[in-house]
């Protein structure tokens, strides 16, 4: 079991979802304008749907930022935000809180 599977999101992990949801909606849109806008509109009603919270899940974990690598050791991966192992943690885990398979 993972660790965001067994603990209670914080209040800090709803900041880190709030900070990282923007962005990953303004991605969303620039590749999918429907599913943006069914995810958009589910985030604002609070009800995002399993889809959409799979794609978060995805999203989040394919662009964290923040490896722990240093030049020599991996490619650092760039982003219009900062996303690290901790954040995508925190998303995960208030996914979860949701009822959301993560």
């Amino acid at each position: 079991m993972a660790a965001h599977e067994r603990q209670e999101p914080s209040p800090s992990d709803r900041q880190v979802v709030d900070r990282l949801v923007p962005v990953w909606l303004a991605e969303t849109e620039r590749h999918d304008p429907g599913a943006a806008r069914r995810a958009r509109e589910g985030w604002r009603n609070g009800t995002l749907g399993g889809e959409c919270a799979q794609d978060l899940a995805t999203w989040v974990t394919a662009r964290v930022t923040d490896t722990a690598f240093n030049e020599d050791e991996g490619p650092e991966v760039e982003g219009p935000a900062r996303i690290t192992p901790a954040d995508k943690e925190s998303v995960h885990r208030w996914l979860a809180a949701q009822g959301h398979p993560v």
